[in-house]
């Protein structure tokens, strides 16, 4: 409801009235609360919806809550936004700061900060030129990190066994493409249906690009060998989906070759910088997916010609080279004859080596056969026996004694090792005894050599007090003689310096006197204060602290020192 404001009170005398209070008893009261509602519901009815131009300020990325908070500023105003956390994922463009934005959304106010905000629905640069200068920045930002690099980029496969393209499935684009490609040389066509403008229509193509490449090879959807990314002709707005970060990454990604098709040859979207080959039009982009059917059925045939040809050709001189080659042969029984001569008298030899081989094996046989019956294995089998019977307890009791050796062994070094430890322990209380009667000896010694120091010290200490003493000249005063000093507190020695001196001060040994010598001015310009007087002659000031007084009696009356 609109904000009403209560009726003004009837007129009173101001006779009765303060001129700074009126008051008026019949007014409605409003609560803080109460007038922060009917304030909101006032705003938001007046300016339910609003498009703001402005200039991005004070924004620092996304709270932790997920919200955003910035201002929106001219040169004569500024008004505080906020993009909820819902919002922000889907704006077409992010704040950034300093950004002029055609900002669309909603006045409401805060009643916690007593302010007014703009609830912020959709976010667009301002005009052409923004957003040619976003798309620069971006573009810079993109190549610095390398996505644009030459060296990144594929060939694209000759002949591909699948096309996957990633378009709008109702425009003209995927008509002139699957026409083109039926043309020159029929493929499978896989399409990804996408929004080529608008909100979302940048994560769709993303989407689709990553979900071609997340299809397994041999899997029952066939895993395209080359993407075409392609859209229709536009303006720069039009056409903004494909220079989102979100779409350049995911071309930068893809491990399929991938070519862009979008808009006309003048257009130029970022997407066409880090694809792998970038077509003037969506139907470039089909001639350059695969090749003419016909000019490569022609070329197969002309290399088929020219192979079969060649390989008739090549038979021919093969045959001849072998004609020739034959003639050059010697016959079969020349070949033969020296290899027949060799067979009869390797014949003629194997007979006589037989036997002789034969008999050789024959007699080493019948020696083996005296010395077995010489020597039975029986026999020998029989003799080991009787050696293992004659050393069958010898291993144990060897095994037995060796371990009562060691044993004896073991105790007798144990008790050597107690002994030893007990004459180590011996040693090591002795050697502490002797070092704890050193230290006690050293700490003696110790404390003797510091009081001798400070009693040395101390006299001569004291010897130096008695020189000063009689040093001082204090003790002359106290002999009776007086320090005379001049009004800047110098001593003077000279009665000369004391006539022309406008003020003297005199140090007995009890105190100090002011005196005026004969002749001077007592207002001289020693003593610039108008009400100083000059001091009594013979009157004493007070002891000055720390020195001692009241021990002496009074010094009796001590005349002008100029008197003559």
């Amino acid at each position: 409801m609109p904000l009403v404001p209560p009726p003004r009170p009837a007129a009173q005398p101001a006779a009765d009235i303060p001129p700074t209070r009126v008051l008026n008893a019949n007014q409605p009261e409003w609560s803080v609360g109460e007038l922060a509602g009917a304030l909101k519901r006032t705003l938001e009815d007046a300016f339910g919806h609003v498009r703001l131009r402005g200039e991005i300020s004070g924004y620092r990325g996304q709270h932790g809550s997920g919200h955003a908070y910035f201002s929106l500023k001219d040169g004569q105003a500024r008004i505080d936004a906020v993009v909820w956390k819902g919002v922000f994922g889907r704006l077409r463009q992010r704040p950034q700061e300093g950004l002029e934005v055609v900002a669309t959304g909603r006045i409401t106010t805060f009643p916690g900060k007593s302010s007014y905000q703009i609830v912020i629905e959709n976010l667009e640069p301002a005009g052409l030129g923004a957003w040619m200068a976003l798309l620069e920045e971006r573009k810079k930002l993109l190549a610095a990190e390398g996505l644009f690099a030459p060296e990144h980029k594929r060939p694209i496969p000759y002949l591909p066994q699948v096309v996957g393209v990633v378009t709008s499935p109702t425009g003209a684009v995927i008509r002139d493409i699957l026409h083109r490609l039926e043309d020159r040389f029929p493929r499978p066509v896989l399409v990804w249906p996408v929004r080529v403008q608008g909100d979302g229509a940048a994560e769709e193509v993303a989407a689709a690009i990553r979900g071609f490449n997340a299809l397994p090879a041999g899997g029952a959807i066939p895993r395209p060998d080359v993407l075409i990314v392609a859209r229709g002709g536009g303006s720069i707005e039009d056409l903004w989906a494909f220079n989102e970060e979100c779409v350049v990454r995911a071309a930068f990604e893809s491990a399929i070759p991938l070519i862009s098709a979008v808009g006309h040859e003048t257009d130029t979207t970022l997407i066409d910088y880090v694809s792998d080959r970038r077509a003037p039009t969506p139907t470039g982009a089909a001639e350059m997916a695969v090749p003419v059917r016909a000019d490569l059925i022609a070329t197969v045939a002309d290399l088929s010609a020219r192979g079969r040809g060649a390989v008739g050709r090549r038979i021919d001189r093969d045959r001849s080279d072998l004609r020739a080659l034959g003639r050059a042969l010697p016959s079969a029984d020349a070949l033969l004859a020296a290899k027949r001569q060799r067979l009869d008298l390797a014949e003629a030899r194997l007979a006589p080596a037989l036997a002789a081989g034969a008999s050789r094996h024959r007699a080493r046989l019948q020696l083996l056969l005296d010395r077995m019956a010489r020597r039975s294995p029986d026999v020998v089998l029989a003799n080991a026996r009787a050696r293992l019977a004659r050393i069958d307890h010898r291993p144990l009791n060897a095994l037995r004694n060796d371990v009562q050796r060691k044993g004896e062994a073991l105790i007798q070094l144990g008790r050597r090792l107690v002994v030893a430890r007990e004459a180590g322990l011996e040693r090591a209380r002795a050697l502490q005894a002797r070092h704890t009667d050193r230290l006690h000896a050293l700490s003696e010694r110790l404390a003797q050599a510091g009081a001798r120091s400070i009693e040395r010290r101390r006299d001569r200490l004291d010897g130096l007090a008695g020189l000063l003493g009689s040093l001082s000249y204090r003790a002359v005063l106290d002999r009776g003689y007086v320090l005379v000093r001049d009004a800047a507190g110098l001593p003077m020695r000279r009665a000369a310096d004391a006539a022309v001196a406008t003020r003297l001060s005199l140090q007995f040994a009890d105190g100090t006197v002011t005196a005026v010598p004969d002749g001077a001015d007592p207002s001289g310009t020693s003593d610039p204060s108008p009400s100083a007087k000059p001091a009594r002659r013979g009157a004493a000031s007070p002891a000055t602290p720390g020195r001692r007084t009241g021990t002496r009696p009074a010094p009796t009356r001590q005349g002008s020192l100029f008197d003559a």
